[in-house]
Formats: structure tokens, sequence, C-alpha cells
């Protein structure tokens, strides 16, 4: 690999994520080819070069080539092919997925590249919105080394950068976090939906949920950690004696809200599978 200043970078998919990428490299002024099936979609994109005829040539002209399409099929249709990365690839070429895909596909795609003598890295990321503004995280898995050969690059285009360990823990991350976080989310919106049907302001009960949210205890990641829960003596994380000791604090609140969503009629699908769960574990384990 060249030094960390001239390392080239290269997009292919130049959607809100990739796009907001190739933005910011431009903007860190970083060597730089992009690729999209749009010919024109770089236009729209200040400071990002032109779309180059396919992603072969982005591959020939990129030390660290982000792929940031929609799902793993996409990814294997940019690799493969007389146009595609791996036709263009050259030795020191690193590939970093960006889009979410399963374990199973990305253990594929490692294979694959791998036989070409090119490694390929996970790198899931979350603040796509913020993609353009320099607001990406990004969650990356693979080896140390490979790892410090590329940061520079992507230090270029994310807030922070978590190496959560070897090949397909960044993957497995990005899966776990988006799992908690949209079961907030459902759970959100039917706790909105209760306040509502209750006859609750929900502006106001949006601010007192975002009040709330910041005081000791109210973290969706205090539940993580069993040494911050001043019950059981747990060494370690346990999920199911954390689920039956929450459940003990949290058993009559739940209750309640099956109460009183069964009164209004308003389903809450999350909180009762939370609820059932829970309550399960509990009483079987006790």
């Amino acid at each position: 690999m060249t030094s960390s200043n001239t390392l080239r970078a290269g997009v292919i998919g130049l959607g809100q994520i990739g796009g907001g990428v190739a933005i910011c490299l431009a903007r860190k002024q970083r060597p730089l080819a992009v690729y999209d099936v749009r010919p024109d979609a770089a236009d729209r994109l200040e400071g990002v070069p032109a779309v180059l005829e396919s992603p072969a040539a982005v591959a020939r002209n990129s030390d660290v080539l982000m792929i940031a399409v929609l799902n793993a099929e996409q990814v294997l249709a940019v690799l493969e092919g007389p146009n595609g990365v791996l036709a263009g690839a050259h030795p020191n070429l690193k590939i970093v997925v960006l889009s979410t895909i399963g374990i199973d596909d990305l253990k594929e795609l490692v294979a694959l590249t791998a036989k070409h003598g090119v490694e390929l890295l996970d790198c899931g990321v979350t603040g796509g919105g913020e993609a353009d503004k320099h607001g990406l995280v990004s969650i990356l898995g693979g080896s140390d080394a490979s790892v410090a050969q590329i940061l520079p690059v992507l230090n270029d285009f994310s807030a922070e950068v978590h190496h959560m360990g070897p090949a397909g823990a960044g993957m497995a991350t990005k899966i776990a976090r988006n799992m908690v976080h949209f079961s907030v989310w459902r759970a959100g919106v039917e706790g909105a939906k209760l306040a509502q049907a209750a006859g609750v302001d929900i502006g106001k009960f949006i601010d007192l949920v975002e009040a709330a949210s910041t005081k000791p205890g109210a973290s969706v990641t205090f539940w993580m950690d069993p040494s911050r829960i001043k019950g059981p003596s747990l060494k370690e994380f346990d999920a199911e004696a954390v689920a039956r000791y929450t459940m003990m604090l949290q058993q009559k609140d739940l209750e309640a809200a099956k109460e009183l969503a069964d009164k209004l009629g308003v389903t809450i699908p999350a909180s009762e599978a939370a609820r059932l769960n829970a309550l399960d574990t509990y009483r079987l384990k006790d």
C-alpha cells in the first residue's frame, strides 16, 4: 500500500450513504474514483468526479474501495463479471462492504475475494442521513493490520470508527445493533399510540420520553451491563438472568400497559411479546 496521505479511494454505489462517503472523501481531497449504474449519479455530488465506465475501472484506480449498494446480491454483481471489481483488482486492493448483509452471505463474499488474492472487510455504518456531513459511525470487522492500513480513508468520511474484531465482527455488531434500534423504534410507536389513545398530547409525551431517557437507568444500554443492576450478582452478561430480574421490577408496569391497551383497543405486539417472553423466563426459571 501507498502512504496514508496518498491512498486512493473508490466508491461504488452513490446513493445516500455512498454519495455521502464520496462527498466527504472529495472534501478531504482524497484521490477518488466512483461508479454507479446511473451515469449521471455524480453530477449532483459536490466535488465528486464523474462516474467511471465500470466497477473494474474503479478497482484499478483504488487502494481502498467502498461498496455501498443495497444487498448481498448487488455486492456480488459488482464484484463478478468481466467488468466487475475482481476483474480490475490488484494485490494491494482492500474492499470494504458498507452494505448491511447476512453473515453467511458475507462469508461467501470473503471467500470469493480471497480466491482472487484480495481482502474484503465488513463495515456496517449508521447515521446515513448525515453521511455527507462526516456523520457516519463505521462498525468494522477485519484483521488489525488491514484495519490500520485502511483507517486513514475511513477517518475521512466517519465521525467514529469502531473496530469490533476479525472479519464478520463488524457486520454481526451492526445486525445486533439494528435489532435493538428497530425494536426500540417499534416500542416507541406503541407507547405513543397508547398515550395518544389515553388523551395525552403526543408532543408532550415525546418531550417527556426524551427528557426521561437521559436519566441513569433509562438508557437501553443500561440493561446490557449486569454490573449496573443493583440486584443479582452477575459476573458476566447473562440474558436470562437479566430478563428474570428486570421482569421482577417491570411486571406490574407491563401488566398495566396491557390492561390499558386492551381497554382502549390499542395493539402493542412488541410490548406484549416482551411481557410474555420475560414473564415465561422468570416463571420457568424461578
